[in-house]
């Protein structure tokens, strides 16, 4: 059922203009005290921003004996970049040689050991440990490893691997766990404490640190399933992916942004900062944190460099570079859009509807996020008491979403159920819906479209709902709540802003907008407005336009609010209304004979 804004044009209280919940635009983006200039002294280590836990265990492992390293860390580090500012932070080591020396219980047997003081010229010197650290991934061979012997025309000489040759070996453990035998050589050369090239040949002593890199699930998995592992790996150094600007200042983070655009051979100019801040918040998603996503940032710097055609970049050139990254990868949104402006996909923007409201979901295809508004309808008859998800019936909707509609039936009976079972039947569905639906940030939205439906009061479609509630009404925070607004924006602007269209978030996902330009602007123009809210009740409230309502100590609400709708239209499911009651035939006629 239509309902024309003129409808709105009644007495009923100006929730929309005079709600506290409207959000100002000041908070829908973060604010970030920038230094002056982006030219600051900046050095290797400051890559390590954020990364205690791992520059803890690594020099922890420096100042252990026999206890080696697992670093944890995410997909965008660059391992060979971070793997160089970790290892700057240990104490320069001294060269170490690799001499021959006979057996004090028998001098007629050769063994080899390590010793920091050059040998003299007589004594030969096997292997030289020289190089602080070195990085193995990919295809690793025994070799690599442990070294082999080279014959010559008079003799066999060995060349060293990795582990004779550096004072910390970092492996790929991606590369060295899938072949099984390299891994079980490692574990037991380690559980040794040497390891021989051939059966001629004197056992090498181990002397150097391994330190794997992974992430934290293979740490997990590994310490599980090998016991070698646990012992040898005690340490771990978890990398994180991003950093928490009340802990760290906004000048540690351009240090760090100094360090990716010297590995680039670009210069950033304090103009350039303020769109790299935004970017770096939207991959994480919060106004107080930034990410440490070092290749994302590393390949915008180089994209940028790429558009602007020099390697001194601005503002305008990291803004380009965003731009074109949007381009390259919403075609999805692209075509969504149309469906939507072709009218192949009905979701009203103005008016009213019973039954009938606005959510907001997220579109994910692996590599751009995009949100877009769905139409969500419920309708009511006389039952059971089920509330009942189409979309898990046509095994369209995914576990969580089930769990949410659950939490949805569990607040309808908490404050219309107490005592009493329900005598009504709903059917919630997307409309227009062709894919697995899963998720709870619907479940707000689909209680206000069953309180709508239920009470036969009209729901405002210039308005959209996202929010997951708890048994107690609570609204909680969702995720992509950022694309969410934007999506429904966007259709909105297409369409041309009234001033009525905004959408309802939760509260608590305040802290996680970093909106367009284009969305902040109109909020603050006017045009387009969002609500914060922390309860369901206040949600029904500005899309209804009419109080919720409060139960007083019989649990029975005023006729003149929405609960008070509610509950009077269940009564009359429940055949408590006499007025509403068309008596039977036999009913009539015992009334008659005045048995009844």
């Amino acid at each position: 059922m239509l309902i024309s804004d003129d409808y709105f044009l009644l007495s009923w209280p100006n929730y929309h203009y005079m709600n506290p919940t409207l959000l100002p635009s000041a908070k829908l983006a973060p604010q970030y005290h920038l230094p002056e200039t982006s030219t600051s002294t900046y050095f290797l280590s400051h890559l390590l921003l954020g990364q205690e836990r791992a520059v803890d265990a690594f020099k922890l492992m420096t100042k252990t004996e026999s206890q080696h390293l697992f670093l944890g860390d995410f997909s965008g580090v660059d391992r060979p970049l971070f793997i160089k500012a970790l290892a700057s932070q240990a104490d320069t080591p001294s060269n170490n040689y690799l001499v021959a020396a006979k057996k004090l219980t028998d001098d007629n047997e050769i063994q080899f050991k390590w010793q920091s003081a050059l040998p003299p010229q007589n004594v030969g010197i096997i292997a030289k440990q020289e190089s602080l650290s070195c990085y193995l991934q990919g295809t690793i061979r025994r070799a690599d490893l442990l070294g082999r012997m080279i014959k010559t025309d008079k003799a066999s000489v060995y060349k060293p691997g990795a582990l004779a040759s550096n004072h910390m070996v970092f492996i790929c453990v991606e590369s060295i766990w899938q072949r099984e035998n390299l891994w079980d050589l490692l574990m037991q050369t380690l559980h040794d404490g040497h390891y021989r090239i051939n059966s001629e040949l004197a056992p090498i002593p181990v002397n150097c640190k391994i330190i794997l890199v992974g992430s934290g699930l293979s740490y997990s998995q590994l310490r599980l399933e090998d016991s070698k592992f646990s012992r040898h790996f005690p340490l771990l150094g978890e990398m994180s992916n991003e950093v928490d600007l009340i802990q760290h200042p906004e000048s540690a983070y351009v240090q760090w942004l100094n360090v990716l655009a010297k590995d680039e051979a670009v210069e950033l100019e304090t103009s350039s900062l303020l769109p790299l801040f935004w970017y770096s918040s939207r991959l994480v998603e919060h106004q107080q944190r930034l990410s440490l996503s070092m290749l994302e940032i590393k390949q915008l710097l180089a994209q940028a460099k790429a558009y602007a055609g020099k390697s001194l970049l601005n503002g305008t050139a990291i803004a380009k570079a965003l731009e074109k990254l949007k381009f390259r990868h919403n075609s999805s949104e692209m075509y969504s859009a149309q469906s939507f402006d072709d009218n192949f996909i009905n979701l009203p923007t103005k008016g009213a509807m019973v039954g009938q409201i606005n959510g907001l979901t997220v579109i994910d295809t692996g590599d751009y996020t995009y949100g877009e508004p769905a139409r969500i309808t419920t309708s009511v008859h006389y039952g059971d008491g089920e509330v009942a998800d189409i979309e898990r019936k046509s095994e369209l909707g995914g576990n969580i979403h089930t769990k949410g509609m659950m939490i949805l039936s569990a607040c309808l009976y908490r404050i219309f159920g107490r005592d009493a079972p329900l005598h009504l039947n709903a059917n919630i569905v997307f409309e227009q819906s062709y894919q697995e639906i899963d998720g709870d940030s619907a479940s707000l939205a689909e209680y206000c479209c069953l309180m709508s439906a239920i009470a036969e009061q009209p729901i405002v479609q210039s308005l959209a709902v996202t929010g997951a509630l708890d048994q107690f009404g609570n609204v909680q925070a969702i995720g992509g709540v950022n694309e969410k607004i934007e999506g429904f924006y966007n259709l909105c602007q297409r369409r041309g802003l009234t001033g009525e269209q905004g959408v309802i978030i939760p509260k608590a996902n305040v802290l996680q907008l970093n909106l367009e330009p284009a969305v902040i602007e109109a909020v603050d123009k006017g045009g387009f407005h969002i609500h914060a809210i922390e309860h369901m009740d206040e949600a029904v409230e500005i899309l209804m336009q009419m109080p919720a309502g409060v139960a007083n100590e019989d649990n029975d609400f005023a006729p003149e609010t929405l609960y008070g709708l509610v509950q009077q239209r269940l009564d009359k499911l429940a055949g408590q209304d006499d007025e509403d009651i068309e008596l039977s035939f036999f009913a009539k006629l015992l009334a008659k004979l005045r048995i009844i």
